[in-house]
């Protein structure tokens, strides 16, 4: 039976490029920047970390143009699915063409990581 092991919350900011795959990998980052999950070993028992089963669900502006392989990529094991869901912030900003910008859009995301395991 699987079990929630952790859940952890992260926020993720484009503020130049309106894109937001960019702010939802960066939630994503956020999220386990502050997860380290030695009971996976030490408690359990876990002898092969990809045994976890690694859900994120993000909110994000404009969720039909995030890239899931990319909002994933930071999360080094598990076997991984992404929700991807509208939501986020969309805020002005300005619009600074050498920074990439097509416009003024600054692109906020939100994720929630839960790790599960089997026990």
């Amino acid at each position: 039976m699987l079990k929630r092991y952790v859940i952890e919350l992260g926020t993720g900011i484009d503020q130049h490029g309106q894109d937001p795959t960019a702010a939802a990998q960066r939630a994503v980052k956020d999220a386990i920047s502050r997860s380290y999950l030695t009971g996976m070993k030490e408690i359990l028992g876990l002898k092969d970390f990809n045994q976890m089963v690694v859900k994120v669900k993000v909110a994000v502006p404009y969720p039909d143009k995030v890239k899931t392989d990319e909002v994933l990529a930071p999360i080094p094991f598990g076997n991984k699915s992404l929700e991807v869901v509208e939501g986020g912030l969309v805020a002005e900003g300005m619009t600074m063409p050498e920074l990439g910008d097509a416009g003024p859009e600054i692109i906020m995301a939100n994720a929630a990581v839960t790790v599960w395991v089997e026990v």
